[in-house]
Order: structure tokens, then sequence, then C-alpha cells
């Protein structure tokens, strides 16, 4: 896991470094909700979080790069919406029990220890009926043809098995691995490899 040092020297950059749009994915998602509560585990600067709370969300969002929030609250403002925006670590955040009528792990990877603790809180987070969303990098990421960022590490990368294993009380409503092209600021740019997960409680 980089240090909060890295992202916050990486955020730090005038310029928004995955774009201020919201994720495809996400938007996608969205459209398919009612409104709601819903939570945004590491948001960074904060552009999926702003485009759910456009969208009469209540939103809440956490990172531990405190330089991300600053950029994330300046993107709030221009929007003129309210998110909840804390600085937290995954493992320190308060995600509540039956909380969320859906959560959004986008490009969200942590170590193993880590993921697994996160996961399993997220699992109880979630109200009945609620749905968790997931667009992380798939292993094949790691293949040299693709160089539109994620992790480098081949266990911090996820593919459609782990995630199963992971959310064994959720019903899984789609699992795909895919190859995808990126277009979100300087260090998302081109063909990634992807799984898309949606489970529902």
């Amino acid at each position: 896991m980089k240090p909060k040092s890295f992202w916050n020297e990486r955020y730090v950059l005038k310029n928004y470094v995955y774009g201020s749009d919201p994720n495809e994915f996400v938007k996608t998602a969205l459209s398919t909700l009612n409104n709601g509560r819903v939570l945004f585990p590491l948001e960074g600067e904060g552009r999926n979080a702003c485009y759910a709370a456009q969208k009469n969300f209540v939103v809440d969002a956490f990172d531990y790069a405190e330089q991300g929030k600053y950029k994330a609250l300046q993107l709030f403002e221009r929007n003129n919406v309210k998110v909840n925006y804390s600085i937290e670590t995954a493992d320190d955040f308060d995600y509540g029990i039956e909380k969320y009528d859906a959560i959004f792990l986008i490009f969200a990877h942590l170590p193993p220890k880590n993921r697994v603790k996160m996961h399993q809180k997220i699992s109880k987070a979630l109200k009945k009926g609620g749905y968790l969303f997931m667009e992380v990098f798939h292993p094949n990421q790691l293949d040299e043809k693709y160089t539109s960022g994620g992790p480098q590490t081949i266990d911090m990368l996820y593919d459609e098995a782990l995630l199963v294993g992971d959310f064994q009380g959720l019903e899984i409503v789609k699992a795909e691995e895919k190859e995808i092209e990126l277009n979100e600021g300087k260090y998302h740019q081109g063909k990634a490899f992807v799984t898309h997960f949606i489970a529902k409680k």
C-alpha cells in the first residue's frame, strides 16, 4: 500500500490527477438506483462522490490523504454540493451497520489483510437490499500492454473469484473480467483490464 505521503504528493498537482468527471461505471450504476445514502471509500479527489451528490444522493466519503480532501472540497464547492468527507484509513473508518443503500469501491485497492477487513465491514454496512458496486484492476493489468495505472503487485489486484470469496454473504448480481478503455485524468489513460462486480445484500 502506498504511504500517505505518496498520495499527498500526487494530489498536490493543480489538475485532478484522475480527472474531475465521474467514472463511467459509477455513472451507470447510480442511474439504476433510487436516491439514498451512499459511501465512497478511498475517494481521493472526490469526483465520484461529487457526481452522486449532484444526483441528490446523501454521500459519505473518506480517504487518508489530506490533499485529496482539500481538492475534493474545492470540487464540491464549485458544484454547490454537500458531501460528508472524512480523513481516515480503511481500517479506522466507522462503516456502521446496515447504514448504506449502496457502496462504491472504485479502484480501491488494499493489501490482503486490510482488504479482507474492509470488505467484511462493507458487507455489514449495507442495508438489506443495498448494493455493492466495484470496478477494480484485475491481475491481467500487470501485462506490459496495460499502462493505464493500478497497483504493480499481484496481491493488490482482484479477480472475480477473489471477490466472490470476500463477499460470500451477498447475492452476486454481476461479475465480469474485461478489457476497457480508461480516460480519467493523467494516471488512468488507455487500455485496462478490470473486474466489474455488483452484489446485493
